[in-house]
């Protein structure tokens, strides 16, 4: 992971069975385990009166304020569904001389993006996308940039199938440098554009998110990044009928995160078209096959209509 120089990685180690109280609120968290560690702080799962939270603390208190101000907006732009809920914010207060800032947002519990398509089928990776995009179209609508766009920083809840972000601490106001970014997924490193957030950085993140469950082992960008990236996008057969949108994306030919939405929306349509015509009883064996994944795929897609209904 790499950031601007003002930013550096955090690390606090606190034992499992502490109990941090809040100077302010009085609150007590039971910490049960380290959940991840990141550029501005540590995140762990904790108890309080006999619910699960995760708990985020930093001895950078300016770092902590801008990603609460980022949770606090992003409350306000779609109800809870972008980032994870925002329960409570306090100092930890070690010694009379040293206090810790954290903040208790709402755990998450689900499986990797990369695990649930896996697990449920690769037609569902159109529809995930859907969702990604229609959620990153609302953060952008609202100045911000996610920034850090990874796997590590998604999670994919059920009931039903939905894609919510658990880590906001990349996110960065449109028209400023992305303050923190991993490589692998940051188009300066491909040598695909500036580190100036804007939508499209985040587009070509989305792009590289779906390409890592194609290739869970990172591949090199080699002598010639550009065609490395094409050449992966063209042997991932798993993403063959998105395939325009995407290398649309990597090249930053999509001006908003609407306009991505639009057009793969037209592909998974012009999909059930063709379904509809491959499900006959002339069809053959191949056509039946794909006629089933887009059965499948159309299912998804129900899934994703029905959760822009949820609060």
């Amino acid at each position: 992971m790499k950031m601007n120089q003002a930013w550096k990685k955090q690390g606090i180690n606190i034992r499992p069975g502490t109990v941090i109280t809040g100077k302010w609120h009085q609150k007590r968290y039971v910490i049960k385990k380290r959940l991840g560690r990141g550029a501005v702080g540590t995140v762990y799962l904790c108890e309080q009166n006999g619910s699960y939270a995760a708990l985020k603390i930093s001895d950078s208190a300016a770092s902590m304020t801008v990603e609460v101000n980022v949770l606090k907006s992003l409350e306000k732009v779609q109800g809870n569904r972008l980032g994870p809920s925002l329960l409570d914010v306090d100092d930890w207060e070690v010694s009379s001389n040293h206090k810790y800032t954290f903040y208790v947002m709402e755990y998450l519990d689900g499986e990797s993006l990369g695990s649930f398509i896996k697990r449920r089928g690769h037609e569902w990776a159109g529809v995930l996308m859907l969702q990604l995009l229609d959620d990153l179209e609302h953060l952008h609508q609202s100045g911000w940039v996610f920034g850090d766009f990874k796997p590590e920083n998604l999670i994919v809840v059920s009931s039903p199938p939905r894609v919510r972000w658990i880590d906001v601490g990349g996110t960065t106001q449109i028209g400023r440098a992305i303050k923190e970014y991993t490589e692998f997924y940051d188009r300066g490193y491909w040598g695909m554009g500036s580190r100036r957030a804007e939508p499209s950085y985040d587009l070509f993140a989305l792009v590289m998110v779906f390409l890592t469950v194609c290739y869970p082992t990172r591949f090199e960008k080699g002598s010639n990044p550009k065609a490395t990236l094409f050449k992966k996008l063209q042997d991932a057969k798993e993403l063959g009928i998105y395939r325009n949108c995407l290398k649309k994306a990597l090249l930053g030919q999509y001006q908003s995160s609407a306009q991505m939405k639009k057009e793969l929306m037209r592909v998974i349509t012009a999909m059930d078209g063709q379904r509809q015509t491959l499900n006959k009883p002339s069809a053959s064996v191949k056509g039946t096959q794909l006629a089933e994944g887009s059965g499948i795929l159309l299912l998804a897609l129900f899934y994703y209509l029905s959760s822009l209904l949820l609060p």
